[in-house]
């Protein structure tokens, strides 16, 4: 990526705003529903959110990647440019998410404690990107 410093910061900015955006989805569906509640979404938020803070964290330290929903790519490619605070435990559970909880197929059903978890991942995530940030620098709450 060849972007001026303050070009590069505003597209970290979106990236991480698009994510944010998933994760207020995902939290805002847990808590709207009960026994309804459309978990397959909720995961697939979940995952997007971790997704998009990879690919922001990439952006902010130039590095390119490839086009994929694979975290496991993702996050490897992240730690080698310095992504600090998570590890791939923390997102791989994420990554069936892209395929199964968008597509009709024999998969197991997802029930809340796995989407209260993809939750929780994805703000671990959240949180390790975020802290390697000055305050202020990144939209949302910290």
């Amino acid at each position: 990526m060849t972007a001026q410093p303050e070009e590069q910061l505003l597209r970290v900015r979106q990236w991480m705003e698009k994510a944010d955006h998933d994760l207020q989805n995902a939290e805002h569906t847990l808590t709207l529903h009960d026994d309804d509640c459309p978990f397959d979404t909720v995961c697939f938020h979940a995952q997007q959110c971790a997704e998009k803070y990879l690919k922001g964290w990439l952006v902010y330290r130039n590095v390119d990647f490839p086009r994929t929903h694979d975290l496991v790519v993702l996050a490897r490619q992240a730690e080698g440019a310095g992504l600090r605070g998570t590890s791939l435990g923390d997102v791989q559970p994420l990554n069936r998410y892209t395929i199964e909880a968008r597509y009709p197929g024999d998969w197991e059903p997802i029930e809340r404690p796995e989407a209260e978890q993809a939750v929780t991942l994805a703000r671990r995530l959240r949180a390790a990107v975020r802290a390697l940030f000055s305050p202020g620098v990144l939209p949302g709450k910290e």
